[in-house]
């Protein structure tokens, strides 16, 4: 008897989809548009559901769930799918990269390119074919629990960085084994949140969506992601889950996107129970479907819902089938029909945390780091015929290896496989770094000084509607004043403090969303009393996101931000004090003097009263761009060139390094549209460039502008370039009196 058609690969895509998709019972097809948990066990996933894709899989889950399929009546693989974020997260001695928001500290495309790229090669040798990353969410509010998983605040940034990761996980083509699904989310408008609190109604209107949110996501929907993920929240009254305009007009329509759409975590449940939206999962799962979403996630009820639709005449079987047919197109071009791409051990054994990669892990966890302000102390004297010294280490994430890594990594509570965290022995904390980077002689002392806080249940209840467990809630601590003076006694005689202050896990992520910015627990008393030492404090704020510093803070000699800088994040942290490696990291969203100023972006539309409230500035404490270097870098001569025959604004600027360091310097390029038919901010970031100078040397360096880069959305919802006089600022930050400028007309 001969082989089904669908099972030879000499025929398209296309024909072999269309083949299997005839062969499929109702149930078949239903289950195909399913990806469920596989926490509590595999087989009964495929006996049962005849699921199409699982997700939170361990490894041995993964060999179960093999043999269930090759029982099938049609052996139709799995989608393995995984939270795989700033690395493998939930491999056991994988490479964990600084989280996104640090790697979009580096504004390095190439950068984040070879991280994903080698993520994929370690993700793709455990049998997982799809990463939820990157995200493109636009961080606005501060408060909002999952800041530490975007790129920052800027739409031009995000989108050359995440146009970068989806380059590097899907590689060069999916047939490539090594290559893994990326996923964009969470669309649309997920992050314009109220309150700072995570899934909630997003208030936009359809222009500042296309203004702002949008266009990262055009971007890479048109350079070939090959799935989306849509957002919990409503907007304007419509959940994105059932949000036509946004992913057929839009989506689909305009920009002419043919990949595969996967709901957030149980969205079509959440129209019935949180949302209200429908009676029962029948009605909810025509909505949903007929809306263009492909496949479901986490709604075990999508199974009879769906297939209860069909009956009464809410949903199309031919709609069933188009998304089907999506599912089946990404599991072809994979090839997975013909290599279910299984964990591999000889394979896990050669790249899981190769060499080569956890050269990368440092590379990244270097270039992540932003020296805020620096007094002159650092870098350290290192040289010869410098004494010995002596640092104290203290500070509540000084040493906490696991906190170091941040969210989705191991031991952040999404993966009941890895209860401890990732291998302490892969990971320097700050004290490790400096006790291994320091002089011969010198001495380093770690006294903890303060804790942040203890957890405990969320007095609503152990559980969500859906039975999900609610996270548990901090309770900050008290300042220990034992603590405290073992911390103070440690630092007066000591040469230098290091205190390494910020957040933890249990304040970060999804349902996660903080009321304050400030430093918790004991640790703003901790700061209050190194201060009043005779001894410089250089303050390391390992956080996820900003924090609103206290007074004190101004009193550091320095401050360093590590936006959980990953595994080699002490080692990087010791070397930048130390004067091992330059400064680079520039912020990618600006930080916060009071938690009242939320949200704090640099591109806001003006006010139409002054910049500051009645009782406290409006003015940033550090602005989108902004970072230090241990040399200085001054910017002068920034003038238009010839135009050429592209569509491009071409202009050179002069860089000299005054300093006696090398420096590597980000040039950052804004436009202003001088008169706007509708409000506009008043500057966008639009271009930029990396450009290394040696101590003494002068450059001039070319800029490009595309042409393209100069529009707005005006009043009636359109993109369009208004002809007219334009300005080009460039220079080291956002803020205006960093930057220089010179126009331009366009006609």
């Amino acid at each position: 008897m001969d082989a089904p058609a669908y099972l030879d690969s000499s025929l398209t895509t296309a024909d072999r989809v269309a083949d299997l998709v005839s062969r499929m019972t109702l149930p078949e097809k239903v289950g195909q548009m399913m990806q469920l948990n596989s926490k509590d066990g595999v087989t009964g996933l495929i006996e049962d559901f005849h699921v199409g894709s699982i997700l939170h899989t361990s490894p041995a889950a993964m060999v179960e769930a093999d043999t269930a399929v090759r029982g099938s009546r049609l052996r139709i693989p799995l989608l393995v799918g995984e939270d795989c974020i700033h690395g493998h997260s939930f491999f056991e001695g994988a490479e964990i990269y600084p989280t996104q928001l640090g790697l979009a500290a580096t504004w390095d495309r190439d950068l984040v390119q070879r991280i994903a790229r080698a993520t994929a090669v370690e993700v793709s040798a455990t049998g997982i074919h799809w990463t939820f990353s990157p995200v493109l969410c636009i961080t606005r509010d501060l408060r909002w629990g999952r800041v530490s998983e975007t790129f920052g605040e800027d739409p031009y940034l995000i989108g050359e960085l995440a146009s970068a990761m989806v380059a590097g996980y899907q590689g060069d083509g999916l047939d490539d084994p090594t290559a893994i699904l990326a996923t964009a989310k969470h669309f649309a408008g997920y992050s314009e949140t109220q309150g700072g609190r995570d899934a909630s109604e997003a208030d936009l209107s359809r222009r500042k969506l296309r203004s702002w949110f949008l266009p990262p996501f055009e971007r890479v929907a048109r350079e070939g992601c090959r799935t989306f993920m849509l957002g919990y929240q409503g907007i304007d009254g419509t959940p994105i889950t059932v949000n036509d305009w946004l992913l057929n007009d839009v989506l689909r329509g305009e920009w002419g996107y043919a990949g595969t759409l996967i709901t957030d975590w149980d969205n079509v449940g959440n129209l019935v129970r949180e949302q209200r939206m429908f009676p029962d999962y029948a009605t909810a799962a025509a909505a949903a479907v007929n809306a263009g979403n492909d496949m479901i996630m986490a709604t075990p009820a999508f199974f009879d819902g769906a297939q209860e639709a069909v009956a009464r005449g809410l949903l199309p079987e031919e709609r069933i089938d188009e998304a089907v047919g999506r599912i089946l197109t990404l599991k072809f071009d994979l090839g997975l029909f013909e290599n279910p791409r299984l964990p591999d051990a000889d394979r896990q054994r050669e790249v899981i945390g190769q060499d080569a990669h956890r050269a990368l892990g440092l590379e990244a966890s270097r270039r992540s780091l932003v020296l805020l302000e620096n007094d002159g102390l650092l870098p350290l004297d290192t040289g010869e015929g410098a004494p010995p010294r002596r640092i104290a280490v203290v500070g509540p994430n000084a040493h906490d290896a696991q906190t170091q890594l941040g969210d989705w990594a191991g031991s952040s509570g999404q993966a009941d496989w890895l209860p401890h965290g990732q291998p302490r022995d892969m990971i320097l904390t700050t004290v490790d770094g400096l006790r291994e980077q320091v002089p011969d002689g010198w001495e380093v002392t770690y006294e903890r000084g303060a804790e942040i806080g203890t957890t405990g249940p969320d007095p609503e209840g152990e559980t969500f509607a859906d039975g999900q467990p609610r996270p548990h809630i901090m309770n900050a601590a008290e300042p220990d004043a034992d603590q405290i003076a073992a911390a103070v006694a440690a630092s007066q005689g000591a040469d230098a403090v290091v205190a390494v202050l910020g957040d933890r896990i249990e304040l970060i992520g999804e349902g996660r969303s903080t009321a304050t910015l400030e430093l918790l627990g004991g640790q703003v008393a901790l700061l209050d009393a190194l201060v009043e030492t005779a001894t410089p404090v250089i303050l390391v704020v390992l956080a996820s996101k900003p924090h609103v510093l206290p007074p004190s803070a101004e009193r550091a000699s320095a401050i360093i931000w590590a936006a959980n800088p990953g595994m080699h994040g002490g080692q990087a942290i010791a070397e930048l004090i130390l004067g091992a490696i330059e400064p680079s990291g520039r912020l990618p969203l600006s930080w916060p003097r009071h938690v009242g100023q939320q949200p704090t972006y640099y591109n806001q539309i003006d006010a139409q009263h002054g910049h500051r409230y009645a009782d406290l500035t409006q003015e940033p404490r550090w602005v989108f761009g902004e970072g230090r270097s241990f040399t200085t870098v001054e910017y002068s001569d920034l003038q238009l060139l010839a135009p050429g025959d592209d569509d491009v604004v071409r202009a050179h600027v002069t860089l000299a390094n005054t300093g006696s360091r090398p420096a590597l310097e980000t040039v950052q390029v804004y436009v202003r549209d001088e008169v706007t038919s509708a409000t506009w901010a008043d500057r966008e970031l639009k271009a930029h460039r990396q450009v290394t100078l040696a101590p003494g040397e002068t450059r001039a360096v070319e800029l490009e502008l595309p042409l393209a880069a100069c529009s707005i959305v005006n009043a009636e919802g359109e993109r369009v370039i208004e002809p007219g006089t334009f300005t080009m600022l460039v220079g080291p930050s956002s803020r205006l009196r960093d930057l220089l400028s010179v126009r331009f007309r366009i006609g």
